[in-house]
């Protein structure tokens, strides 16, 4: 019985041994067929590895990538008011007038908005120290946002546009009539421009600027394009406006404040 068991484990042993050979003589013979293998896989495998790094490293550059669009933005939009003053010195040089108030201008983060209130606020990362005046203006290269109420050394809360006790002077297309422009308390990118007289025309899609009747905001900022209207008391059309700027979107404004608003604001006094 034991010399049996012995024969049968030397069998298995020589079988193994023989696979083994014949394995070994196998890989030599296609060396070249299991090296591109090896590669094709190792290939994958890296490619797969470092396509997820570079999700991981494109996720967390978001941010910095925000804050330099912000910034350009912002430069773009200094450069384009400064456009807009030289045009409107030199419309006004032709006409022998006095050319408008210049505005300075600071960049800023929202750091706080609500959207659900009939008086809604906003809260900026900038205060007194960075410049920042009270009753000066909100904008983005969408439109305005809203106006400065209160500053502390680090901070500014704001009024909303979407805020029923905010109006801004706006004017339809470049030579239409001027009225008021509100929030029409529904929707996120939607106003009502008011008291424009009905010798006034204009066509659905006309687009709606600041108008310049105002100490807070520069003139010829688009706000938004001209929709549907009614008339009010058989005097004046109201139109819907559709604006361009969305305020369940805003991160990043420019703070506007006119150089010689409390000298002209003494004048009125």
């Amino acid at each position: 019985m034991k010399q049996r068991r012995l024969l049968s484990r030397l069998f298995n042993f020589a079988v193994f041994i023989a696979l083994e050979i014949a394995a070994l003589q196998m890989l030599t013979h296609n060396a070249a067929l299991q090296r591109v293998w090896v590669a094709r896989s190792a290939h994958l495998f890296m490619g797969k590895v470092w396509g997820a790094s570079q999700g991981v490293r494109s996720y967390f550059s978001l941010s910095e990538t925000n804050r330099e669009l912000s910034r350009e933005n912002f430069l773009l939009m200094q450069e384009l008011e400064l456009a807009r003053e030289s045009l409107r010195d030199a419309k006004t040089e032709s006409q022998d007038s006095l050319s408008r108030p210049g505005f300075s201008m600071v960049a800023a983060e929202v750091v706080k908005i609500s959207r659900n209130k009939q008086h809604n606020y906003l809260i900026l990362n900038r205060g007194y120290k960075d410049g920042v005046q009270e009753k000066s203006g909100i904008i983005t290269p969408k439109g305005v946002v809203g106006i400065i109420d209160a500053v502390s050394e680090n901070h500014a809360y704001a009024f909303s546009f979407q805020n029923s006790d905010i109006s801004i002077s706006a004017r339809l297309g470049s030579e239409g009539g001027s009225g008021l422009l509100v929030w029409d308390g529904v929707r996120s990118n939607g106003a009502i421009l008011k008291e424009i007289p009905l010798q006034y025309r204009y066509q659905k899609g006309d687009t709606v600027y600041t108008s310049g009747h105002s100490l807070l905001f520069p003139p010829d900022i688009p706000l938004g394009v001209a929709g549907e209207s009614k008339v009010v008391n058989g005097a004046t059309n109201e139109i819907a406006i559709t604006l361009f700027q969305d305020f369940s979107a805003i991160r990043y404004v420019s703070i506007v404040h006119n150089n010689s608003f409390d000298e002209i604001e003494q004048f009125e006094r």
